[in-house]
């Protein structure tokens, strides 16, 4: 059966994938998708999802710009409900040959929206709603055919829809945490207005991924990139039910694990019913590092190095494809759509080598989000301990030391990285946390120890709060815990002189700092 589902034109924004993760949490699948995809593409897609709505993203281009990203206007006499946000909802109403200019006042961050008709998108709200804003162009007329619902003091159109047809537009931004009824708004879209079911569940996926495994390697021998984390390990255990024994498990110990990471691995998934070789190429990957301080170098290297191994050791295998636990986020950060803007190189994605010795790398959990993969992880029963484990970079420790990576600097973030986990998972903060981490910063500063002077490294702590990684926020944890962190780490170890707390959210900051 086709699950129902709302495409997102990815319009460059970030957020654009933020609505898709939204409407994913109503049990409604969501498919995001280049901007300037056609009428005859969006027609054909219908073959393979049930299309019930559309939802034009936000952006950072101005409609009047000469290259600014437009997609087919067409669509709108598709006969499909569509919602314009933002950047969305200017464009709608400049094909409409509506007046769309530069505000007078550039509204960013949080607004109150005055609600004139509570209809369609705006059912249920109240006469004044806290919405987030990021526009510097603002929507001044319409055509006769569509009406007015909402304004702010800066903005006169802040939503409208046609008075006959399911097309509505909203400057502001319903998908972020900041819009305090967003997700309602949604809710009204999804089902109201397109009549979706919430048809979507992760037992569907499973079954979808594993037949797309099979259809893909069929019986021919395949490797699986295993990091020990939530994505590989639920790869791995797809790929097994897919293929069985035609299914080898590579762990590449790289050198920049956290502590006791190979065994951890190794212990792990021994216990299970697949193939398992471990490799040691901490030498290979550090000789490659040398000399290497720009971080997206730093991915690129790592990450071709990564694809070399595995093309040894699938040759002594015999085997032809790869699998790898890439994830939504990885994706989206890399780049991968036209307009899109690239925030960082995953190793796993746009840092791969365009030269490859395998027939395909096969991604069966590349349109999943994180809180999505820990559901499927569930389901096949993994151990807790894989499940709930935070994120970790494929690139590990490399992108936790600023600059050039040698021995000495990982044994500095290994040994600090280790203390801000023991001390943080001794209290129940730990359950509020997404990811908790230290980094070694390529500043010195000087301290005294035992009465002489010392100088040495400053490390960073850095701890989130989140529930997809697409935007967080910096953990207000107590002191008292950031106190026996800093003592810890400046007693235990002797090259650091400074601890410092990262209080950034992501946006502006990503959550790691390479």
């Amino acid at each position: 059966m086709r699950a129902d589902t709302i495409l997102i034109l990815d319009f460059g924004g970030q957020y654009a994938h933020l609505i898709g993760r939204r409407v994913r949490e109503h049990s409604v699948y969501s498919e995001v998708v280049p901007c300037d995809i056609t009428q005859e593409e969006i027609e054909d897609l219908t073959k393979k999802f049930n299309i019930k709505g559309m939802i034009l993203s936000g952006g950072p281009s101005s409609v009047y710009e000469k290259n600014a990203p437009k997609c087919d206007p067409k669509i709108l006499d598709l006969n499909i409900p569509i919602l314009g946000l933002c950047y969305g909802h200017q464009l709608i109403a400049h094909f409409l040959s509506g007046k769309v200019e530069p505000a007078v006042k550039k509204e960013y961050g949080i607004t109150y929206a005055t609600i004139d008709k509570p209809v369609g998108v705006l059912e249920g709200l109240s006469k004044k709603e806290k919405v987030w804003m990021s526009h510097g162009d603002t929507v001044y007329e319409l055509p006769s055919e569509y009406e007015t619902l909402a304004h702010t003091e800066n903005c006169p159109i802040a939503g409208f829809r046609h008075r006959e047809k399911p097309v509505y537009g909203l400057q502001w931004h319903p998908e972020v945490i900041h819009t305090e009824h967003g997700m309602l708004m949604l809710k009204n879209f999804i089902f109201n207005v397109c009549k979706c079911q919430p048809n979507w569940t992760m037992e569907s996926f499973v079954n979808k991924a594993v037949d797309e495994v099979k259809q893909i390697v069929k019986d021919h021998k395949c490797i699986i990139a295993l990091s020990g984390g939530v994505d590989s390990s639920i790869t791995a255990v797809l790929a097994a039910k897919a293929v069985g024994k035609n299914l080898t498990a590579v762990f590449v110990d790289h050198g920049f694990m956290r502590e006791n990471e190979p065994e951890f691995v190794k212990n792990t998934f021994e216990k299970f019913d697949m193939n398992l070789i471990l490799v040691d190429a901490k030498k290979r990957f550090l000789e490659k590092l040398r000399g290497v301080i720009d971080p997206e170098q730093k991915r690129k290297v790592i990450g071709e190095e990564f694809i070399r191994v595995f093309e040894e050791v699938a040759k002594k295998v015999g085997a032809e494809y790869l699998l790898q636990g890439t994830i939504y986020p990885d994706r989206i950060e890399s780049g991968f759509r036209k307009h899109s803007d690239k925030i960082k190189t995953h190793h796993n994605v746009a840092g791969l080598p365009t030269k490859i010795e395998f027939k395909a790398i096969v991604e069966p959990l590349r349109d999943l989000y994180k809180d999505e993969v820990r559901k499927v992880a569930e389901k096949l029963g993994l151990p807790k301990e894989i499940v709930w484990r935070q994120p970790f970079p494929g690139p590990a420790l490399a992108v936790r030391i600023i600059g050039e990576v040698t021995q000495e600097k990982i044994d500095i973030v290994r040994k600090a990285d280790k203390i801000v986990t023991e001390e943080i998972e001794k209290t129940k903060i730990k359950e509020s946390l997404w990811q908790y981490f230290a980094v070694l910063t390529d500043t010195k500063s000087t301290g005294v120890k035992g009465d002489a002077r010392a100088y040495g490294y400053t490390i960073a702590i850095r701890a989130v709060e989140s529930k997809e990684a697409m935007t967080a926020s910096f953990a207000k944890i107590p002191y008292e815990l950031l106190e026996n962190i800093s003592t810890r780490i400046t007693n235990e170890v002797p090259q650091v002189t400074r601890v410092v707390y990262d209080v950034t959210h992501k946006p502006p900051g990503c959550i790691e700092w390479e």
